[in-house]
Formats: C-alpha cells, sequence, structure tokens
C-alpha cells in the first residue's frame, strides 16, 4: 500500500487528484491532504510517506520553495501544476514526475508505477547499506565500514593511526599520509573501532596501539610509528598501562 499525502492550495483540485488516485488502485491510501503549505511542513516533519503530490502555484509558499523547506526529503515528490512552463525545473528539484492539470489516468498509472520502482530501489539500497555498515558489529574485526559524503569507506584498521576531535566533527590519520573528515563526534568514532586495538587516550585523541614507538612518561606523550607526539591525559594514563 502507498500512503500518498496530496498538497494543493485549490480545494477542487485536491479533492480531484485524491478521487483519481483512490479509484485508480486500491494499493494507493491518501494518509493526509493539505490546503496550507506550512501545515504539510509541519506533517512531513514527523511523518514519511511513501510519495507526495505537491502543486506549484500556491500564495504563502510556492512548491519549489517547499521542496527546499523540507527537512525530511525520504520520499518521491511529483509535481502537480496547470502550467507546463515548470517540468524542467521540477526535475532540477529532484521530482520523480511532473503531471499537468487536468490530471490524465494513464499519465497517473505511469506516475504510480514510478513511485514503486523509487521506493523498491530506495529500500534496496538501505539494506545493503544496513548490511554494509554492521561489518563493524564484530568489535574485532580488522575492517571497518564508514558512512561520508555520500559514499562508504572501507578501510583496514590497520592503517589507521589515530583519530583526532574536532567539536562535532572529527579526522581520522592514515599511515599513508590520507586524511578522513568525519561528521561525527569522536566517541561515536571510537564505536566504530576495534576496542582491542584502539585506546581513546585523550578526550581529543583516539590512538591505534599497535602504532606505538614511543611512551615518553615524564613529559605524557605517545610517540607513533609517523612521530605524531599524541598526549596522555591523566584520567586516562592508568587505563592506558593497563592496555599495554
Amino acid at each position: 500500500m502507498l500512503e500518498a499525502v496530496i498538497v494543493d492550495d485549490e480545494v477542487k483540485a485536491l479533492q480531484s487528484l485524491s478521487w483519481e488516485l483512490t479509484n485508480l488502485s486500491d494499493e494507493v491510501d491518501i494518509v493526509a491532504s493539505f490546503t496550507d503549505a506550512h501545515e504539510a511542513l509541519d506533517y512531513l516533519e514527523r511523518n514519511t510517506p511513501d510519495c507526495l503530490f505537491l502543486d506549484i502555484e500556491m500564495p504563502a509558499m510556492d512548491g519549489f520553495q517547499f521542496i527546499k523547506s523540507l527537512k525530511n526529503k525520504n520520499f518521491p515528490v511529483v509535481i502537480t501544476t496547470a502550467y507546463n512552463q515548470y517540468a524542467l525545473k521540477a526535475l532540477k528539484n529532484e521530482a520523480i514526475d511532473y503531471l499537468l492539470k487536468p490530471i490524465d489516468t494513464d499519465d497517473l498509472e505511469v506516475t504510480i508505477d514510478k513511485i514503486k520502482k523509487y521506493n523498491t530501489k530506495n529500500l534496496t539500497s538501505e539494506k545493503l547499506e544496513k548490511i554494509l555498515l554492521n561489518f563493524n558489529a564484530d568489535s574485532h574485526s580488522k575492517k571497518i565500514t564508514i558512512n561520508t559524503d555520500g559514499k562508504l569507506l572501507f578501510l583496514n584498521s590497520d592503517d589507521i593511526l589515530y583519530a583526532e576531535s574536532d567539536g562535532n566533527y572529527s579526522t581520522i590519520f592514515l599511515s599513508d599520509g590520507q586524511k578522513i573528515l568525519l561528521t561525527k563526534k569522536l566517541k561515536e568514532v571510537n564505536t566504530l573501532l576495534p576496542d582491542n586495538s584502539f585506546f581513546r587516550i585523550h578526550n581529543s585523541y583516539i590512538i591505534n596501539l599497535n602504532k606505538i614507538k614511543e611512551f615518553l612518561k615524564t613529559d605524557g606523550y605517545v610517540v607513533l610509528e609517523s612521530n605524531h607526539k599524541i598526549p596522555v591525559s591523566r584520567q586516562k594514563k592508568s587505563d592506558f598501562l593497563d592496555m599495554l
């Protein structure tokens, strides 16, 4: 069953599309409809439908402004309008289809088919991503999976020297000199790393224990194979020595 939401400031147009959708297929359920764009945005912040049918010409906020205001965009958007000049802009705003009013039943059938294919493909991608991310589940695994910049990186934990905190961001430093910036706090990065070989030595640093070259006890620093000097916090010193 496809759960659909309709946003159109014209009551008759909204009712007409609702009737078309419910009579076209018993697989479509209109879970909400709105003539007020702001009320629709509020609803979509709390709910994720299978598709959204959105009018362009609306008084308080046009359809493209509406799309930009969406915080949750995890569903396909179909543009509905009486004006054909918006087709290109609709595609640029990532709408999956464009229906010209009055909406033709055959065109609507094609659109429903596109929505189904889009959602099936999306669901498959989400499942695959979860499977890949679960490579991290084994705390002793040498391979870790990191989600960054819209892609999944597969790193060998032996290639990681250390990770450094920068507020809400973290940077992973690799043996070959590469740096990977993550939109994760250091405590989140810590959960991704094998706990048998990585240790949070300081509030701002996690190190690979296998990469330690020296421990300067007087100065309170470790020196890694790369010659990076990492401070050891007083609170972590005892636990760190136990790990060694």
